[in-house]
């Protein structure tokens, strides 16, 4: 299996990819419950969450992009303004307060020294269970382990705890509010 950086050029197919594999997430189904607006919105959302790593060098895909990753370096930021102003035009208002408790505790779980931060990871669900996603961690944990890093992501998806467990993450809390799903913090410490 094949990983390589994402170029500008691989953009629409990993936002592509990403759509896909999120429509079974537990938090991005909940958030966007109505199946036309996740369509016509999860691209932007993926473009304000993690769009800034394809002008960092830090978006991965695999080949024939069966899966991608987003992973944004230390400095870099999500577009949080967009990402806000996205999850409010297109919740429904009777979650729209919890999407804003949701936001406010994701904050204070980030790590406030710098540190490497996965907003999306995804594999297309006619690949998954092949070993993609771990390709995608481990490729991404070198520059990581370069750097001698931190790493933080966040995790609604209860399947996916072991994979991240796997590659030196631990979940260090729990983010839920109302009726929303549960959101696993989770961080691997620096080697």
């Amino acid at each position: 299996m094949k990983i390589k950086t994402a170029l500008e050029t691989d953009q629409a197919g990993a936002i592509s990819v990403l759509t896909l594999a999120f429509t079974v997430d537990p938090m991005a189904r909940w958030s966007l419950s109505d199946p036309a607006t996740y369509l016509a919105t999860f691209s932007s959302i993926t473009k304000a969450f993690g769009g800034s790593a394809f002008e960092q060098g830090t978006a991965y895909v695999a080949n024939g992009f069966t899966g991608a990753a987003l992973w944004l370096p230390p400095g870099a930021k999500s577009d949080e303004k967009s990402l806000k102003r996205l999850f409010d035009e297109n919740t429904n208002d009777d979650i729209k307060e919890d999407m804003q408790v949701i936001f406010e505790q994701m904050e204070k779980f980030h790590p406030a020294e710098p540190h490497w931060y996965l907003p999306m990871i995804g594999v297309d669900p006619a690949h998954q269970g092949a070993g993609i996603g771990s390709a995608l961690m481990a490729e991404a944990l070198k520059a990581v382990d370069r750097d001698r890093s931190i790493a933080y992501l966040e995790s609604s998806n209860p399947r996916n705890i072991s994979l991240y467990e796997r590659h030196g993450f631990e979940v260090i809390g729990e983010i839920q509010s109302g009726s929303s799903p549960v959101l696993r913090p989770m961080l691997r410490k620096a080697r």
